[in-house]
């Protein structure tokens, strides 16, 4: 076995503090869910592949340094016909994190099943996938199942991230899409109102543990809700886990679920116990909103006693285009 596997569209990154139309500068960085995840796995030492379609421009060219950069084994598509995709990040003066896409046709859009060689899903010790993935185009919905065939035909185990684009794909279908692939996962994460949605439930303030068991129950019995500022609640063979938010100074919070399961992964592979792969999950989805960027380094000691709450001040307006 070679490592855990994941694939997805990881785009170029321009970031600033205040809206766009007032800055004259921005910071050049990358980011995407799946390589997000590779990082966080190959900072814990956990070997990782992640495979990535971009285009044949500079934008390209800086996502392919910056995954290889953080010791993730990059297999690199190059597509000479279409771009590298764009996400534009402003912290506006209210406090929201404003995040925008500009994907539509991208290089990313255009993956299918042949991008990924005979024999890597075969020999990873682990698949994960998410349902950005499964939004961005028909090729690359056809690329996560045909993964997730020859994963079971191997007998490599799926972890899943449901990761909801409501610009990407109506309500209605992705849950169909979500539910399918959960019931092929080892392993389930999503938000409460992702869960919400998978499950069909209406809002129901305080239901997280029946969101946990609910989710578990469709995926083979492991399933993890991420909480946000009220932490995380994990359902794993039919006991419950509860988590509290680490507390942090929120300076970005895009990226902190990429790292929750990341940390919950490596702990997983390492055969922590359930309790111990939830607190680790918690610290780095914690950690990760301390930096700016989907996942530069943080510094372990800014988990401190000071207020979480701004966690869920951070408002993401997705425009996919």
């Amino acid at each position: 076995m070679t490592g855990v596997l994941t694939f997805g569209e990881t785009m170029l990154l321009l970031s600033g503090r205040g809206a766009l139309a007032d800055l004259d500068t921005v910071a050049v960085d990358t980011g995407g869910s799946e390589s997000n995840v590779a990082i966080g796995l190959a900072r814990a030492g956990v070997a990782v592949t992640w495979v990535g379609r971009v285009g044949t421009d500079p934008a390209g060219d800086r996502v392919l340094t910056d995954v290889a950069a953080e010791g993730v084994d990059v297999v690199p598509v190059r597509d000479a016909a279409r771009s590298t995709g764009i996400m534009l990040k402003e912290r506006l003066p209210d406090g929201r994190t404003r995040v925008t896409y500009h994907r539509r046709g991208s290089a990313a859009s255009a993956l299918h099943p042949g991008d990924l060689p005979s024999g890597l899903v075969e020999h990873a010790r682990l698949l994960h996938v998410s349902g950005i993935t499964l939004a961005l185009s028909d090729t690359a919905r056809e690329t996560v199942h045909a993964a997730i065939v020859r994963a079971a035909d191997a007998g490599v185990p799926v972890s899943f991230d449901v990761n909801h684009r409501p610009k990407l794909v109506e309500d209605a279908t992705g849950r169909g899409w979500y539910r399918a692939v959960a019931a092929q996962a080892r392993v389930v994460f999503a938000g409460d109102d992702e869960a919400r949605l998978v499950l069909g439930h209406d809002e129901r303030p305080g239901d997280e543990e029946s969101l946990a068991h609910g989710l578990a129950a469709l995926a083979n019995g492991r399933a993890v809700v991420k909480l946000g500022s009220r932490g995380a609640v994990a359902s794993i063979d039919g006991v419950l886990h509860r988590r509290r938010a680490s507390p942090v100074t929120v300076v970005d919070p895009v990226g902190a679920g990429d790292a929750f399961v990341a940390a919950w992964l490596a702990a997983d592979l390492a055969g922590a116990v359930p309790a111990d792969a939830l607190d680790r999950a918690a610290d780095a989805g914690a950690l990760a909103c301390t930096v700016d960027g989907d996942w530069r380094r943080p510094d372990p000691t800014a988990l401190g006693l000071v207020d979480t709450t701004g966690i869920d001040h951070a408002v993401h307006d997705r425009v996919d285009r």
